[in-house]
């Protein structure tokens, strides 16, 4: 059918302006900061506050609940907006909120209305992020966007987990949500960079503007129903199931075979792989369009078995470092390709994002997962036999992208 005249022609990539494109990059950076202000420092700064490892474990567990269940809602959130910074601009507001909360009242009511608000936020930042790289380039230039983007995150992320970890060190560690807080400000600045008028607001929903609409395209059951997202969102489970446990397992091997040296490896094999994804995940979206996504999942799928496989058999605990250069290609890869096929599929549909949410609900069953059955099997069989378990199931998604998942890659 043909595009209504006056408005952009989606198989044309778009060209948005510098400095909208800079805006967006450093949003994304010092969104990196301010996201890696939580995780492990809120466990380390709740301790010193005399909490129990229940109530922590506790305010972690709802926020991981919240974060899983409203991947989904949080996608279709996006795609009923009528302007994606305005949403990217309020979560970024309410993650900075929650850290100030963190760090002024540290009480258990107070600490998890914030874990709750920081859960729901991040639910709808990942998919605004992706609908205005999208309406910002269009869907035939996106690949490399996001590569951009991959690359952007994990500069921010490796400088902030060093700004944290110093302001810990030196100040305490209710300074590292001050800082947080104090970082969403320059976070809303870069985003006010990104102009409106350049996101198209339709492309950035996945939506093709259509003389007669074509209702099967737009409808929600036939986006769900679509072969090609079905078999990418149990792909993405099994990365997940595969995935989450190796690091945390590893970092237990770790300790008991070099308990002095432990944080500085997990350190290490932490920073390794961030490195990789800056230096690599552009040219992942350029190889993304000339080679066709397929070539760069098998790669990936294979380079997360061999990870598992290593990490059974190899004992240095210096070499287990080496090892995560696979991490990094896994990473790099995959930073990537999951919104760029979620765009593929969804295009012309109008919920790119929600079509995001599944996905996501997805990687998060994966995830959750992962670290309870490793860890039982790592008890019961011990830690060479979880790692094989997972590299076997690295192995079934590997298979499942090489025999049943069709390539996406639009070429026209």
């Amino acid at each position: 059918m043909s595009i209504v005249p006056n408005q952009p022609n989606p198989e044309q990539p778009r060209r948005p302006s510098r400095e909208s494109q800079r805006g967006l990059d450093w949003f994304i950076f010092f969104l990196a900061d301010v996201q890696t202000g939580f995780g492990p420092f809120i466990a380390v700064y709740l301790t010193t506050q005399k909490w129990t490892q229940v109530e922590i474990g506790f305010v972690l567990s709802i926020g991981g609940i919240i974060g899983l269940l409203g991947q989904v809602p949080g996608g279709a959130i996006v795609d009923a907006a009528r302007s994606e910074r305005v949403v990217a601009g309020w979560a970024v507001a309410a993650i900075g909120a929650a850290a100030l909360a963190y760090a002024l009242w540290p009480i258990f009511p107070v600490v998890t209305l914030a874990a709750i608000l920081h859960a729901l936020a991040s639910c709808v930042l990942g998919p605004a992020i992706a609908a205005i790289s999208l309406g910002l380039v269009g869907p035939l230039a996106i690949g490399e966007r996001l590569g951009r983007n991959a690359r952007f995150a994990s500069l921010g992320s490796g400088s902030a987990a060093a700004l944290m970890g110093a302001c810990g060190y030196f100040l305490s560690s209710r300074s590292v949500f001050l800082v947080t807080f104090i970082l969403a400000i320059p976070t809303l600045l870069s985003l006010a960079r990104i102009r409106e008028r350049e996101i198209d607001n339709a492309q950035a929903h996945g939506e093709v503007k259509r003389e007669i609409p074509d209702k099967r395209a737009t409808s929600i059951i036939g986006l769900v129903r679509q072969r090609s997202l079905l078999i990418f969102a149990g792909a993405m489970m099994l990365f997940q199931l595969a995935n989450a446990a190796m690091l945390p397992l590893m970092a237990g091997v770790v300790t008991t075979r070099s308990s002095q040296w432990a944080p500085v490896l997990i350190a290490a094999c932490i920073i390794v792989p961030q490195a990789i994804v800056a230096l690599c995940s552009p040219s992942v979206g350029r190889k993304a369009q000339a080679w066709g996504r397929r070539p760069l999942l098998l790669i990936a799928f294979a380079a997360l078995a061999i990870r598992g496989l290593l990490f059974a058999t190899v004992r240095d605990p210096y070499l287990l470092v080496m090892v995560q250069i696979f991490d990094g290609i896994t990473a790099a890869i995959f930073s990537v390709m999951v919104p760029l096929i979620v765009a593929d599929v969804a295009f012309g549909s109008g919920h790119f994002n929600l079509a995001q949410g599944i996905v996501g609900t997805a990687v998060g069953i994966g995830a959750s997962l992962s670290t309870v059955l490793a860890g039982y099997v790592s008890d019961k069989l011990g830690s060479s036999t979880a790692f094989m378990g997972l590299a076997g199931v690295a192995a079934l998604g590997l298979f499942m992208i090489w025999l049943v998942m069709p390539e996406t890659r639009r070429t026209a």
